[in-house]
């Protein structure tokens, strides 16, 4: 599609392009960051996070969370020290862009793609790479993960290397929240498509070796949207909201997004032996993110921990009523296919977090990113607290640090070295200012975070609000 058959696009009013949101363009290296309080001295590793950043001035259309180019911000620790560091992805895209110093591709709304005179032949009427969601550390690769594509493989000092297909093994690529088993190393992974087939699953070894190449998973007939997914001792965990894919609408000037609840939500459970998918279905909900999920005992039930929304919102819709986030408990039987689900709490939450060394095991402890309720004006994605349970507790207690000024990101544990305990470590997350636009990497004490955070690093640039981080200990 061409710029001149697209409605009028507006990019100053879109709200996601502005005040914390708004893109950076700077690449910075700062070697001694201010800090404020002190840094605790076992904390030696880096905080990596990922989001959507545009490097000029989006065409066309601009759908948050799902369009805008890659940049990582890195913060490594050493001995009571911080130093900063952000890149760019640089994909072909990117760079072709770079080059004619302005946005050649549009949002996935609007689908506009250059032609060869721009661009040449081998990227001309492509889809744009859009590695900006999350990233990962598996098998000595450092990887900046995309929505549902091949994601970029990255140097330690966040130069990027290039595409990566696990030695040609993921050729479609795969989606931006894989999951690591803690006890294995093995890495599940899955990709949705637009074409057949819609679904498909794989595992990577802890060497990095694709043990189980793209796998279709049966009882798709049309492409659908899957954010995340969770992992058990014995199943992928994919939960299948009424999301779908409408190309031939999106190229007659209509939404690409089709979202229809009479469909209802399916959960796929998917045995990593090879063995037959097993299904749940209920009402109609969405899903951006799981907490963790486990197998509830032998070959018993599932139980699956996650952020429950009414309906897929993208942008800047508005999230009132009509669209109420739940953490929500989920037990699925295989056996039968019935799912009995369990609200936990019905305050506006995201970005849920637990020791990822408890991925595929009972876990107590999730941290998420919280709604106070004390900030008018907050947009779809922005929070001003942090928020701890314990899911342990059979009441759910849940306790609540307010930022304040700040508009705080998705919280990340870093556990102290040689403990096993996630009491014992520490909670990281950027956080903005709403008064100033200045920007903090927060560390809080794992023992009793709402006491407030230990230290605030000094950003030396803004970091945009959202999406995805890890932290990458020095010695694991």
């Amino acid at each position: 599609m061409t710029a001149s058959a697209v409605r009028p696009f507006d990019p100053s009013r879109v709200a996601h392009l502005s005040g914390r949101f708004a893109p950076v363009t700077e690449e910075v290296d700062e070697t001694c960051l201010a800090v404020e309080g002190e840094l605790p001295g076992d904390l030696d590793g880096v905080y990596l996070r990922n989001g959507p950043n545009p490097r000029f001035t989006p065409i066309g259309s601009y759908l948050y969370p799902v369009d805008g180019d890659g940049m990582l911000h890195g913060v490594r620790f050493e001995q009571g020290r911080a130093r900063y560091r952000n890149r760019f992805v640089r994909t072909p895209a990117l760079l072709a862009e770079e080059k004619a110093g302005r946005a050649l591709w549009g949002g996935i709304e609007s689908l506009i793609m250059p032609g060869p005179d721009e661009v040449g032949p081998q990227l001309a009427h492509t889809l744009k790479d859009l590695p900006d969601i999350n990233v990962v550390r598996h098998a000595d690769r450092l990887l900046a993960l995309a929505e549902s594509a091949c994601p970029y493989r990255m140097t330690p000092e966040l130069e990027t290397i290039g595409k990566e297909t696990f030695d040609g093994a993921l050729p479609a690529g795969i989606t931006a929240h894989p999951k690591i088993d803690p006890l294995s190393g093995e890495m599940a992974v899955f990709c949705y498509a637009l074409e057949p087939p819609y679904l498909t699953w794989s595992l990577i070894a802890a060497s990095g070796a694709v043990v189980r190449g793209p796998t279709p998973v049966d009882g798709l007939d049309e492409p659908m949207m899957i954010h995340d997914m969770a992992l058990t001792a014995r199943y992928l965990v994919l939960v299948l909201a009424p999301v779908f894919f409408d190309l031939s609408a999106a190229l007659s000037g209509g939404s690409l997004i089709d979202w229809r609840p009479e469909a209802g939500t399916r959960v796929a459970l998917i045995p990593r032996d090879g063995s037959p998918v097993r299904w749940a279905q209920d009402d109609a909900f969405w899903l951006w993110h799981t907490v963790n999920a486990y197998d509830a005992e032998g070959d018993g039930p599932v139980v699956l921990q996650y952020v429950q929304w009414s309906r897929l919102s993208l942008g800047a819709q508005a999230e009132g009523e009509a669209n109420r986030s739940h953490l929500m408990s989920a037990v699925i039987d295989p056996a039968t296919g019935r799912m009995r689900r369990t609200p936990l709490d019905d305050a506006r939450i995201e970005f849920p977090r637990i020791d990822d060394r408890r991925i595929g095991r009972r876990h107590r402890r999730v941290a998420v990113a919280a709604d106070s309720g004390r900030t008018p004006g907050l947009l779809p994605g922005e929070f001003d607290a942090l928020r701890w349970y314990d899911t342990g507790d059979a009441a759910v207690p849940s306790r609540t640090w307010q930022g304040g000024d700040l508009s705080v990101g998705e919280p990340a544990f870093a556990p102290s070295p040689g403990r096993a305990d996630d009491r014992e470590g520490y909670w990281l997350a950027f956080a903005t200012d709403r008064t100033d636009t200045s920007s903090w990497l927060l560390v809080f004490p794992a023992e009793d975070p709402v006491t407030g955070p230990l230290a605030r690093v000094r950003i030396p640039v803004r970091v945009p609000l959202g999406l995805h981080g890890t932290w990458l200990p020095t010695q694991e």
